[in-house]
C-alpha cells in the first residue's frame, strides 16, 4: 500500500504481473461493472481516487454477494473474459497464481 494517500497508482500495465494485486482487482471488476472503461488502467489516479473507486465497485458487487457465481450471464462473461486475459497475460510474465508476495 501507499507510504502517501497522494501517491499515485502506477496502472494495471506497470503493476505487478499486470495487477495482480488488489488495486488491480478493483480496477479490473470497475471495468467488469462499466464504472470505468475497459481501457481505463487508472495510471496516476491518487489512492484517494482509488479508495473511491473502490467503494463504488463494492457497492456494484453487493447485490450479488460479491460472487462471480451469482453474476448475471453479461457481467458473469465479461468478469471471465477481462480476468481470462489477465490471468493470461500474468501467467505468460512468470506469476504463479499459488505464489504470495513474500515468495
Amino acid at each position: 500500500m501507499p507510504k502517501s494517500r497522494n501517491e499515485t497508482y502506477v496502472g494495471l500495465d506497470a503493476d505487478l504481473f499486470g495487477g495482480m494485486t488488489p488495486t488491480g482487482t478493483v480496477v479490473r471488476d470497475a471495468q467488469v461493472f462499466g464504472i470505468i472503461p475497459e481501457t481505463e488502467t487508472c495510471v496516476g489516479w491518487t489512492y484517494i481516487r482509488i479508495e473511491d473507486l473502490y467503494d463504488r465497485v463494492s457497492k456494484a458487487w453487493a447485490p450479488f454477494g460479491h460472487l462471480v457465481s451469482r453474476l448475471p450471464d453479461d457481467l458473469r462473461q465479461r468478469h471471465e473474459r477481462i480476468f481470462g486475459e489477465a490471468i493470461a497475460r500474468a501467467k505468460e510474465n512468470g506469476w504463479a497464481p499459488d505464489l504470495g508476495d513474500n515468495d
